[in-house]
């Protein structure tokens, strides 16, 4: 059984592009970073909502890292990241692939990356008032402070990704009549280009696999592998 296995009776111009489990993951992360956005600004008593967001945020991170290699054919960072000789032929015009184009590819490349950086910054970071990240323990609070600034400064450019990938979809949408957000609700591309092949690979086992590393750093993240803290030393009574 594969998780990306065709319809019946699909037309002979359509192709599967995103695995369900990748579009699980896309729609997934763009809820979370959603919910890590608004309750980060809102500060407080969204701290707490903030941090769990971004240990959800890890933990599908490390399913996408295992999927890249585990998952579907279109799904495989093998199918997507190439050098600068592809990336010279999109500009031309001469690249007729499906999935992410070469310069997407990039910024997906970017945006996993970037996410990764914010979630490894704030697991150590602090607000200096009532939140701690879950690993703060771990760095002490120097380098818990030096984490948080950056974990602050980056979210600007995380934001300037994000816009950036959301006017790119629009830009398609307009100028090249090509919906980009369909196929990542269906899977399903219409008219793909001669020579595409059937997406393969992907299977119930990899998937498994993939949900089991991204668990375990869900639970990573969350401190849950610390040491108990020591408990609190009794005090003496004062007569």
């Amino acid at each position: 059984m594969r998780l990306d296995s065709r319809r019946d009776g699909a037309a002979a111009s359509r192709l599967r592009l995103w695995d369900l489990p990748t579009r699980l993951f896309h729609w997934t992360l763009v809820v979370l970073v959603a919910i890590a956005f608004v309750s980060g600004f809102k500060g407080g008593n969204g701290m707490d909502i903030h941090g769990k967001a971004g240990i959800g945020i890890a933990g599908l991170l490390a399913f996408r890292l295992v999927w890249g290699f585990a998952g579907s054919t279109y799904a495989r960072f093998a199918s997507f990241v190439r050098g600068p000789a592809v990336i010279r032929t999109y500009l031309r015009g001469e690249w007729h692939g499906v999935g992410h184009n070469p310069l997407g590819a990039l910024s997906v490349l970017a945006l996993l990356g970037l996410l990764a950086f914010q979630v490894g910054t704030g697991l150590f970071g602090n607000d200096d008032i009532a939140f701690n990240g879950p690993l703060q323990a771990l760095a002490g609070k120097d380098t818990s402070d030096l984490l948080t600034g950056l974990h602050r400064k980056s979210l600007w450019l995380l934001l300037a990704l994000v816009g950036l990938h959301v006017a790119a979809i629009g830009y398609y949408a307009r100028a090249k009549k090509e919906n980009l957000v369909r196929p990542m609700i269906t899977g399903w591309t219409d008219a793909p280009p001669e020579g595409a092949r059937p997406a393969s690979g992907g299977g119930v086992l990899a998937f498994l696999f993939a949900v089991a590393v991204g668990l375990l750093a869900a639970c990573a993240a969350s401190g849950a592998f610390l040491p108990p803290p020591p408990p609190p030393a009794a005090s003496s009574p004062d007569w």
